[in-house]
């Protein structure tokens, strides 16, 4: 291998080192200097390619896995596949249980790298047999030679940032960041490079992004599970319908949520106004600037870091088709459908 020259061993080698982007068109008339940390750059396209690897390699560390093993773990789809890399290059067996409400792009990409998948529905709760987290355990009481990522409840999801991320983040903004700005699922991301970020400097204030439909907001406000904030919502990669012990709450200032819809009309606009071809996570991400912008959080000298999850590409059947846009009621007479594409004859 050398890096220098840009010749890699293996796929793995490239996990990491992910560029800061400046936000310019967007951002344009807002209060000081927006970079977004674009993860698709990563080999697998998403920031979960850094949990992956680091959990799979402490988990070859401490002996629990051998080679032949399986790897068992719960999905929105975007660990799914970083996962099935980790597992191609090492040679593991790879079996995740997906959410219905994960894009058909991500589920064919799944099968694509070799994984087996068992998609469960979406809306039912954590508890339910269905569940894909129920469906992991289950698999992996079952599989002899196997091990549970479980991403969720696992404190090397936070490592992983704090190890990576994080410090990259520190650098790239010279120490100069003063507002974090992620989406919270497992919580993983945002508790890992906030909590690396606090330790350099604690004023750095650290944003959540949540879904309307998810009980992250409002347990950080109340210390409350309250089922009643649960309902169906579309965004991937968001909010939950429990808590994770990977999420450290009292590493985040504040949360935000976004709306569906909002979020689906931001990721696009990303595309078209910044070049960046990123997921509706990263869509929300962005939604959630643009109203922290509204309600007076920046000034001119801040300088705020956007976490971009994911790419474009595992959102082609969603975010980014005007038919699901048009089924969700997503258009209007404010975002129209704009035909683009002529057939000559």
């Amino acid at each position: 291998m050398d890096k220098n020259n840009n010749v890699f061993d293996n796929v793995l080698q490239l996990i990491g080192s992910t560029p800061l982007i400046k936000l310019n068109r967007m951002t344009a008339d807002f209060d000081g200097e927006f970079y977004a940390k674009v993860e698709a750059f990563n080999p697998g396209h998403s920031s979960k390619d850094r949990i992956a690897l680091h959990i799979i390699e402490e988990a070859e560390r401490q002996g629990i896995l051998k080679p032949g093993d399986t790897i068992i773990e719960t999905t929105s789809g975007n660990t799914g596949f970083s996962i099935a890399m980790v597992s191609i290059i090492k040679g593991y067996e790879c079996i995740l249980a997906v959410s219905s409400k994960s894009s058909g792009d991500k589920i064919d990409m799944l099968k694509s790298m070799g994984a087996k998948v068992y998609v469960c529905p979406a809306h039912v709760k954590a508890d339910d047999p269905r569940s894909y987290y129920q469906v992991a355990k289950r698999l992996h009481e079952e599989i002899k030679g196997s091990i549970y990522i479980n991403q969720y409840f696992n404190q090397l999801n936070i490592d992983a940032h704090y190890h990576t991320t994080g410090p990259e983040i520190w650098n790239q903004t010279n120490g100069e960041i003063t507002h974090l700005v992620a989406c919270s699922g497992t919580g993983g991301t945002i508790s890992g490079i906030a909590k690396y970020l606090k330790e350099q400097n604690p004023d750095v204030k650290v944003i959540g992004v949540d879904a309307y439909g998810s009980v992250l907001k409002k347990y950080h406000e109340t210390r409350e599970f309250d089922d009643k904030e649960i309902y169906p919502y579309r965004i991937e990669g968001l909010g939950k319908n429990l808590i994770p012990t990977a999420t450290d709450f009292d590493l985040i200032d504040t949360f935000v949520k976004v709306t569906d819809e909002e979020s689906a009309h931001t990721a696009r606009e990303i595309a078209n106004s910044e070049g960046l071809f990123v997921g509706y996570t990263s869509g929300a991400a962005m939604q959630a600037l643009k109203q922290l912008q509204e309600d007076g959080e920046f000034k001119a000298t801040d300088k705020v870091v956007v976490i971009f999850p994911d790419h474009g590409s595992r959102y082609m059947s969603k975010v980014y088709s005007d038919k699901w846009m048009e089924d969700q009621g997503f258009f209007d007479s404010k975002n129209e459908v704009h035909t683009t594409i002529e057939y000559i004859k």
